[in-house]
């Protein structure tokens, strides 16, 4: 079996990692599957939102780091290097997908997994989650993103307080800290997923994307430039046929039915 499944179904991708024997602990290969996918889903029509998840008992517990011992020479640049054409550019390409992408998260997410998971738009976790900043238990400094994403969910103290531990997080625990959007029974999650994927994938698509990329920005900018951005992506945004109907369906006191587009 591959080891990242995928199917499209009513406008949704579903991308799920697939090796449960290691807790679907990421390779390189499924890191840059995980990527393609992510970006051939921003340009493909037939795709409005995007939900990952895992199979087993295990969300993902990190990167894969067996066959990467120190032994053997490294050269300087070469960490770094990996860092940036791994992770981080996994990390980004969830950022960056122009379709919301929802985390399944369906049990273990650590390090690497947690981060994956953490950088969706919008985290179900079921009540299996756990999620752990493993990598002080390792001797390593947080990366993929962590030290990025963490202090701007829950702020600066609650991030060190996980990364400089590296306690495992409850399901309950991680939406108390506003790191999850909701906690389902196990047994509800790819259900819920999938209707908040649907409705998503219902909605107009653009203008989703326009707002992703307006959050996801706010916290980097100053006032001037947030407004600025967002003034050029109404701009954007009124040209799509979906902003246009939905300003005629408010006139004609009806629902809008976007398209995507």
């Amino acid at each position: 079996m591959p080891a990242v499944l995928h199917a499209t179904a009513g406008h949704v991708l579903t991308l799920t990692l697939n090796r449960p024997e290691a807790l679907n602990a990421l390779t390189p290969d499924q890191r840059d599957e995980i990527v393609r996918q992510l970006s051939e889903a921003s340009a493909d029509p037939a795709v409005r939102a995007v939900v990952i998840t895992g199979t087993g008992r295990g969300f993902c517990a990190g990167a894969d780091l067996r066959g990467t011992g120190t032994s053997g020479e490294r050269l300087a640049g070469d960490v770094a290097r990996a860092l940036r054409t791994g992770a981080q550019r996994l990390i980004g390409a969830v950022l960056d997908c122009e379709k919301p992408v929802i985390a399944a998260v369906n049990g273990t997410a650590a390090g690497l997994g947690a981060h994956l998971a953490l950088a969706c738009d919008l985290v179900l976790a079921a009540e299996s989650a756990r999620f752990i900043e493993v990598f002080v238990r390792r001797g390593l400094v947080p990366d993929g993103g962590g030290a990025y994403l963490l202090p701007r969910l829950i702020g600066p103290q609650r991030a060190k307080e996980l990364m400089f531990f590296g306690d495992a997080l409850t399901a309950a625990d991680a939406e108390r800290l506003g790191l999850v959007n909701r906690v389902v029974r196990d047994e509800e999650l790819e259900k819920t997923a999938h209707a908040w994927a649907g409705r998503l994938a219902s909605g107009p698509t653009r203008a989703l994307a326009l707002t992703k990329q307006l959050v996801n920005a706010s916290l980097d900018t100053d006032r001037a430039a947030a407004f600025a951005a967002e003034a050029a992506a109404q701009e954007i945004n009124m040209t799509t046929a979906d902003a246009q109907d939905g300003v005629r369906s408010f006139v004609e006191r009806r629902g809008a039915e976007f398209e995507g587009r």
